[in-house]
């Protein structure tokens, strides 16, 4: 069997254990503002339209479970909390911006495919189901 009909499982695959983390909306965005360098916490959250103090502690935290970043306490009052890319998030630097410039070439042709998509009816699920039958009315009258 050819590599092109292996099936991988969601356990079996590494492409997607690290994409789950590196390949979603706040993380790219996150170590993209990281790479001038490090950052104190609402410096970030500034810099991150959007994000609520939430997600970025739940994406910080993530990034730094996997190695991508570095989270550093300086004991001062109040304490000074900096976050900085690793060795390894400084690796990833590269396809992420590339995948952000390719966006950024790319988004009026891709918003005029979704426009005539949807000027031509193709919304698949974004239809609306067509109408019921009551159940009451089923019954002969």
């Amino acid at each position: 069997m050819s590599a092109r009909h292996t099936k991988i499982t969601h356990d079996d695959c590494p492409v997607r254990e690290v994409l789950s983390r590196v390949g979603d909306k706040w993380s790219i965005l996150v170590v993209a503002v990281l790479r001038d360098g490090s950052m104190r916490f609402n410096d970030l959250r500034r810099s991150i339209d959007g994000i609520s103090q939430r997600m970025l502690t739940l994406t910080l935290r993530g990034l730094e479970r996997d190695g991508l970043v570095t989270r550093t306490v300086t004991p001062t009052t109040p304490p000074r909390v900096d976050y900085a890319l690793t060795r390894l998030g400084r690796t990833i630097l590269d396809p992420i911006m590339a995948l952000a410039d390719w966006a950024e070439t790319n988004r009026t042709a891709i918003q005029t495919s979704r426009q005539k998509f949807d000027e031509n009816g193709r919304r698949g699920a974004q239809s609306p189901p067509p109408p019921r039958k009551s159940l009451r009315g089923s019954r002969g009258a």
